[in-house]
C-alpha cells in the first residue's frame, strides 16, 4: 500500500500540484502463519512525511497517510503544540486524508498522523510553511505638483517573506541622489524640477513573485495666475470696518505676496491681509476711498 504525500495545491487552480519528494523506508516484511494466514503486526508507514513543505496563502493542502498492518489501522491527525485542527479541516478517504482549504498563516506548523491498531502505533510528522506572493496594501496613485514642491510615494505591500521594493523611471532603474531617496519602500524627491515628471513603478517581491504599480508624476511651472480666482475689484465698507482682500493666484512654484495700497507698501506678506480702519477719514467724519494691489 503507497505511503502518505502532501500537496498543496492553489485556489480555483484545475490542475493538482505535485506531490512533495518522498522518503522511502525500509520494506514492511510479511509474517505468514503455518496454515497460510498472514500474521498480525503493528502499523507500518511505508513512507516519511518531508520535513518542511511549504504552502502558499490561499491554497488547499492535502495530507495523505496510508499505512500497512494487520488488523488493518486506524489513520488519526493531530497537530503539533496541542493546537486543534483548523475548524475548516475535513477528513477524506476513511481519515487517510486531511485537507485544509484556504490555506492562511495561522494554519502553518507541525502536523502529525497516526496509524494505530491492537498491535501497536506509528506516526508520521512534517511541518507546513506559509508563503505568501507579494500584494498591494497601497499603491501608488497619479500626483500634480508644482516645481520646488517636495513629493513622498508611499509603497506598501504584504507577503510572506516581506517583500523587497525598488523603483523604475520611464522603464529604467531610477537613479539615487541626495534628494532622491528610497526607504522602506517609499520614494522621496525634494525640491521638484519639470525634467522629474514622468512614469513611475514601484516594484515589490519576494522569492515567490512580484507584483507591479504605475503611476505618473506631473511636475507643473507657471507665473502667477488671477484667472481662476479673481480680486474683487470694488469693495464698499463703513467707516472703522475691517476690510479684508483675497488674494489667490494660481502659480507653480507657489507665488510670494507683497501688498501696496496705491504706491504705498502695506505690511505682511500673506495671501490674506487685513485692512483695519483704513478706510477712516482724517476727521473720523468722511469716507475716504482707497484701492489695495497684491504684486507677486
Amino acid at each position: 500500500m503507497e505511503g502518505p504525500w502532501w500537496s498543496a495545491t492553489p485556489a480555483g487552480a484545475g490542475t493538482r500540484a505535485p506531490t512533495a519528494a518522498r522518503v522511502p523506508g525500509a520494506p514492511t516484511p510479511l509474517l505468514l502463519r503455518p496454515d497460510g494466514a498472514m500474521g498480525e503486526y503493528e502499523p507500518k508507514i511505508e513512507v516519511h512525511f518531508p520535513e518542511s513543505l511549504p504552502a502558499a496563502k490561499g491554497s488547499t493542502v492535502r495530507l495523505e497517510c496510508f499505512a500497512l498492518g494487520n488488523p488493518v489501522p486506524r489513520i488519526a491527525w493531530r497537530r503539533g503544540g496541542g493546537l486543534p485542527l483548523p475548524q475548516k479541516a475535513a477528513l477524506r478517504k476513511a481519515g487517510g486524508v486531511l485537507e485544509v482549504p484556504d490555506f492562511q498563516q495561522e494554519d502553518a506548523g507541525s502536523y502529525e498522523c497516526v496509524a494505530e491498531n491492537s498491535r501497536g502505533r506509528n506516526a508520521a510528522r512534517g511541518r507546513l510553511t506559509y508563503y505568501a506572493k507579494p500584494h498591494w496594501v497601497q499603491p501608488i496613485e497619479d500626483v500634480e505638483l508644482a516645481v520646488e514642491d517636495s513629493l513622498t510615494w508611499q509603497c506598501r505591500a504584504g507577503g510572506k517573506p516581506t517583500p523587497s521594493y525598488r523603483w523604475l523611471k520611464d522603464g529604467a532603474a531610477l537613479a539615487l541622489e541626495d534628494r532622491i531617496q528610497v526607504e522602506n519602500g517609499a520614494l522621496t524627491i525634494a525640491n521638484l524640477s519639470v525634467a522629474d515628471a514622468g512614469m513611475f513603478q514601484c516594484v515589490a517581491e519576494n522569492k515567490h513573485g512580484l507584483v507591479r504599480a504605475s503611476a505618473e508624476l506631473r511636475v507643473t511651472a507657471s507665473a502667477p495666475d488671477f484667472s481662476r480666482t479673481p480680486m474683487k475689484t470694488l469693495i464698499r465698507a463703513q467707516v472703522g470696518s475691517e476690510v479684508s482682500l483675497d488674494c489667490r493666484p494660481r502659480a507653480a512654484p507657489r507665488a510670494v505676496s507683497s501688498w501696496r495700497k496705491g504706491h504705498a507698501p502695506l505690511r505682511g506678506s500673506e495671501s490674506k491681509v487685513k485692512l483695519k480702519k483704513t478706510l477712516e477719514s482724517a476727521d473720523g467724519h468722511g469716507a475716504r476711498e482707497g484701492s489695495a494691489t497684491g504684486v507677486f
